[in-house]
């Protein structure tokens, strides 16, 4: 775009100005936006003539413009620039941002815009999402269970959201694609620079059902304080945060806490105590507000809609002895293992005359729980 062209009147020209003009996450900027509309603060802004604090903001970008540039790059690589008129504009959850930070969470200032790369509309896929995020450094236990979890939850129609990092990020994209689901992947640089690098091939795979998606324009670096910001996306784009492993402090602790503030339900899952990768889950769990998880099942209890997506009650496996009175249960006790012994013996073992040890014997043995052997009893042998 030539000099001058944020005051063309295009919306999405103005959008991408601003967001390569000023880092994104300014509450500041968003309140204005809001206020005037992105071709009225951009123009202001180009011209000098903006509020003092984001001219500060803008600095030196201020005087460059390469929005048109930035449209037509990412265009010619299947890249687009969507906001809130966009039919893909993901309104709803980012209406909770909106309420949360015009309430005064700092942390909330949802996106003006967004790129996005893949087929797919954002909006549809974080309609029914959750996020799973965790360590880079994850142990094969973390990896495991993030894949595993991220399976499950897109078997039932979950979209997973996560970073794409390395460790249980990619985990929980890989578990997703392993089956044939969508998944989301919100970067902290450009969705045209795939970061880490090792990951390119999964992340290039995400595109082909999911997304990769960022509010850092094409060609933005992974600096280390985008990484908070785009947290803050993770959290707010889902309808729960599910940590799988974590160190005290971490970006996992940061996408927990920002979750929270919203309202949606944080999850961890718990870990061997000995593990320093477990101390951030277990301090979630300690301070109270997230939910232990250990299962997709779990997850979707916890993120689903009541009466369609609860977890069955957990329990051991049901016995056969389990619905035996006290009296028979304290007479089958009394039954040898190996050796047969006679009623008279069960009876006295067992506490109870004759008569009943033998009515209980012979409940037992058509349960199959114990058997005669020329007038005496035993257990009856379990079959292998």
């Amino acid at each position: 775009m030539t000099a001058g062209a944020v005051g063309d009147g295009s919306t999405l020209a103005a959008l991408a100005w601003l967001g390569r003009t000023i880092e994104p996450g300014n509450r500041y900027l968003w309140a204005y936006v809001e206020d005037l509309g992105p071709v009225e603060v951009a123009a202001q802004l180009r011209a000098g003539d903006g509020p003092q604090r984001l001219q500060e903001s803008a600095g030196a970008r201020a005087q460059n413009d390469s929005s048109m540039f930035d449209l037509e790059k990412a265009a010619a690589k299947g890249i687009r620039l969507i906001e809130p008129a966009s039919p893909e504009w993901p309104g709803d959850p980012l209406a909770g941002m909106a309420r949360a930070c015009a309430g005064g969470e700092a942390n909330a200032v949802p996106p003006l815009s967004l790129w996005v790369r893949g087929r797919a509309s954002l909006a549809d896929l974080v309609a029914r999402s959750v996020a799973v995020v965790g360590a880079r450094a994850a142990t094969a236990y973390g990896m495991h269970v993030a894949a595993e979890l991220a399976a499950g939850c897109a078997e039932r129609g979950y979209t997973i959201i996560s970073g794409g990092a390395y460790g249980i990020d990619i985990a929980a994209h890989r578990g997703a694609v392993a089956n044939g689901q969508p998944t989301v992947a919100l970067l902290a640089c450009g969705v045209d620079r795939p970061y880490p690098a090792g990951n390119q091939k999964m992340l290039e795979a995400i595109t082909r059902d999911g997304l990769l998606a960022s509010e850092f324009p094409p060609g933005s670096a992974p600096m280390r304080q985008r990484f908070l910001v785009r947290n803050r996306l993770i959290a707010g784009l889902s309808l729960g945060t599910v940590v799988v492993e974590a160190a005290l402090r971490s970006g996992a602790r940061s996408t927990a806490a920002r979750a929270r503030e919203l309202g949606r339900p944080v999850m961890a899952v718990p870990g061997p105590v000995t593990s320093a990768l477990s101390g951030g889950c277990l301090q979630l769990l300690r301070e109270g507000g997230a939910i232990p998880v250990g299962t997709a099942a779990h997850v979707i209890d916890a993120i689903g809609q009541i009466g369609d997506d609860l977890a069955p009650l957990e329990s051991g496996p049901v016995l056969a002895e389990d619905a035996l009175s006290a009296d028979v249960r304290a007479i089958l006790e009394a039954v040898p293992v190996r050796r047969p012994a006679p009623v008279e013996s069960i009876a006295q073992v067992g506490a109870s005359d004759v008569s009943r040890a033998l009515a209980g014997l012979t409940q037992l043995e058509l349960m199959g729980l114990v058997e005669c052997i020329d007038g005496q009893w035993r257990r009856a042998r379990r079959s292998k």
